[in-house]
């Protein structure tokens, strides 16, 4: 007898089924089914051939493919007993409990040691669906792999689209292709990780960003993950998320993975990006006050650095709020006797040197100037030349002789001691002084993985959200060292990368977007010559970027000239103006045919307007401009197309365009098949248009 079952929503269909008592495995994810689909047919349906040179059966490519079946992939469970040795369990099915749009199936091991539960849920508004697995023992286990529920990679794929990076480079985009074998990536530094964000999409053959079928993937964890992709010998294929293998350290009874959230599309790498974009901004985030818009931050880390001095931040401060900002965060440099990165971790205590009189002057002088005041803290790490080490040298974590990062060593947040302390001081800071904002960093990995690190830090967040649920809380771990789904449900907002240089920002900025909305996305315009690159890039350019994400202000603000204040102000306000329709906006990527032009597309929910940037990274082969072409319009409405920055034109753009002149009433038809013929630009420009229903 065969057991089925299936979840779906408007867009997509996911049917699992149980041959024989066996676990489940899915028979088929893609477009919606008929309402009438014989299951049971659908799943006989699926099965292989089996020929020469195989088994007499083929095993199933189950949600979490077990080695006791001849399984000849990578399994979905690896565990040891208490004496070290390895205990292969061999699932059956137990119940099934359905509600509305979620699906728990429970399998017993035949030896009635191990439970094995797989929960999925559909959202049908974002279309993405949660899957996670747990284990329960009846004695203590050694874990070193599961598996969230396995599901099957398309065969219709060429390639799969994974995210390597590093600091001040991340989110790069890799493209691979599907051959016999395995993709396997373990990030085991213990966070999220530059090296590799925890996000796969595969899309199918043809699919661009604006058309076709794609599937997408993110594991929700911000401790080490692992993502395994594989080509059987058959020719399936699976895909796997979980926790770093072996990063359980502890034998337990229950083990339990993170959320891997998945979806189909029907709408090319785009309908991935927003079914993300959507899901973490409307059920993920809890923003403190949801009326609130977003911000206009200024950050002064790459004003002052660590040299704090109250008239010169008081000064900075004014300039600040002149520009338009909203939101003044005091970086690193507040407390103990941190004049350098070599002292006073985990002392949180304001340094009275820097402030006699405490914070309290300078929040109030930002106050005064209609900013709210955010402050840095680096809770979960310590140097050895701080009070506090030199007091508990046991609550580092690992080796006395491990390779310090950032001349610092982590915090053991498993310790409840260590949590209490932490709780403590910061709850000092923030209940004494009227702060709404933590810039909450991580500057260095782990000395090993280790899960219980994670969890430890999710309940210290969670801890202190409770106790200042009008905190907002920044993730940043050394620019974009953990951003994932699971520190985002306690956290709102995220720092991309270290780098403010727009070029870089412009391409990550781009890629990030096939899973981060505008709102949690910090974007800062950055000093003229940038810190990190060396790069001297003009305001426009710099403005124009940041403005593409959570704006704000990263700099001296005594280095602007009067033009240069001139352009911000003006890129900020507009900003100002447009972001209550662009914090709920669909983040669009661009089929360029200039492979030099970086483009994406804001387009309100309802339709109603939309936002083209159009990006220059780098020269183009071609002397002009190709038209772009634009996505996800009424193909029978006219739209009304301005060029906000026409005035930002060079001399060398010496055409006769009327969208230089004037505005433009075109078809959704031609703006999306021909596309926006731009004008010519120089390279680190960018060209804006603003569209509206005519």
């Amino acid at each position: 007898m065969i057991k089925c079952w299936r979840l779906e929503d408007s867009r997509q269909s996911l049917v699992l089924a149980s041959n024989k008592d066996h676990l489940a495995e899915v028979v088929y994810w893609g477009p919606r089914l008929p309402d009438t689909a014989d299951l049971e047919v659908l799943s006989k349906a699926h099965a292989i051939d089996v020929t020469g040179g195989m088994l007499d059966a083929n095993p199933e490519l189950s949600i979490c493919p077990e080695a006791t079946r001849t399984f000849p992939g990578q399994p979905g469970l690896v565990v040891r007993d208490a004496s070290g040795a390895p205990y292969l369990p061999k699932f059956c099915f137990s119940e099934a409990a359905e509600t509305d749009n979620a699906l728990v199936l429970t399998f017993a091991d035949q030896s009635g040691i191990l439970t094995y539960r797989a929960h999925f849920s559909i959202d049908p508004v974002t279309h993405v669906i949660e899957a996670r697995a747990e284990i329960d023992a009846s004695e203590p286990m050694h874990l070193h792999w599961l598996s969230t529920p396995v599901f099957p990679a398309p065969q219709a794929s060429d390639e799969m689209i994974d995210f390597a990076g590093r600091w001040c480079g991340e989110f790069q985009m890799n493209r691979t292709a599907w051959s016999a074998g395995i993709r396997y990536r373990e990030n085991r530094t213990g966070r999220t990780g530059h090296e590799h964000f925890p996000g796969l999409v595969i899309p199918c053959r043809g699919a661009t960003n604006a058309q076709g079928q794609a599937y997408g993937f993110h594991y929700g964890w911000s401790g080490g993950h692992r993502m395994i992709a594989e080509e059987l010998p058959d020719g399936r294929r699976q895909v796997q998320f979980g926790h770093a293998s072996r990063s359980e350290t502890d034998a337990s009874t229950h083990f339990e993975t993170a959320t891997l959230y998945a979806m189909f599309s029907d709408d090319g790498l785009n309908g991935c990006g927003v079914s993300f974009q959507r899901h973490l901004r409307d059920r993920i985030v809890q923003f403190p006050d949801t009326d609130r818009p977003r911000p206009v931050h200024y950050n002064c880390w790459e004003a002052v650095y660590f040299d704090h001095n109250l008239p010169e931040l008081k000064d900075i401060a004014s300039r600040a709020a002149a520009l338009g900002a909203e939101r003044f965060v005091l970086d690193d440099g507040w407390f103990g006797n941190r004049d350098d990165d070599t002292q006073a971790l985990s002392d949180w205590e304001v340094d009275p040197r820097k402030y006699p009189e405490g914070l309290t002057p300078l929040i109030d002088h930002v106050k005064s100037e209609g900013m709210s005041f955010g402050i840095w803290f680096e809770p979960e790490m310590i140097n050895e030349n701080s009070n506090i080490f030199r007091a508990h040298p046991d609550w580092a974590l690992g080796g006395e002789d491990q390779i310090l990062g950032r001349q610092q060593m982590a915090m053991n947040m498993a310790l409840p001691e260590v949590r209490d302390f932490l709780f403590e001081r910061i709850s000092n800071v923030l209940g004494d002084h009227d702060i709404d904002y933590v810039k909450w960093d991580h500057n260095r990995v782990l000395p090993m993985p280790d899960s219980a690190q994670t969890r430890g830090s999710y309940a210290l967040l969670d801890r202190l959200r409770q106790a200042h649920p009008s905190v907002e809380i920044e993730s940043c771990a050394s620019g974009g060292g953990r951003i994932d789904f699971g520190i985002l449900q306690r956290t709102h907002r995220v720092w991309l990368s270290d780098s403010n240089d727009a070029v870089e920002r412009l391409k990550m900025q781009h890629n990030a977007a096939l899973f981060l909305p505008m709102v949690v996305t910090g974007s800062h315009v950055g000093p003229r010559t940038c810190h990190t690159s060396g790069r001297t890039i003009d305001i426009r350019f710099r403005a124009w970027v940041a403005a593409q994400r959570h704006m704000g202000f990263e700099m001296d603000p005594r280095e602007l000239s009067d033009d240069e204040v001139q352009v911000l102000a003006k890129v900020t306000a507009w900003w100002k103006e447009n972001r209550d329709w662009m914090q709920g906006a669909d983040i669009l990527r661009l089929d360029s045919s200039d492979e030099a032009v970086i483009a994406e597309q804001h387009l309100a929910q309802s339709g109603g307007q939309f936002v083209v940037f159009a990006g220059k990274a780098e020269t183009s082969s071609q002397i002009s401009p190709r038209p772009l072409r634009l996505t996800r319009l009424s193909p029978h409405e006219n739209y009304t197309i301005e060029l906000l920055n026409r005035g930002d034109a060079p001399a060398l753009s010496r055409g006769d365009q009327a969208i230089k002149t004037e505005t433009m009433t075109l078809s959704g038809a031609y703006l999306m098949s021909h596309g926006l013929t731009l004008p010519w630009s120089f390279p680190e420009t960018m060209w804006v248009v603003k569209g509206t229903l005519a």
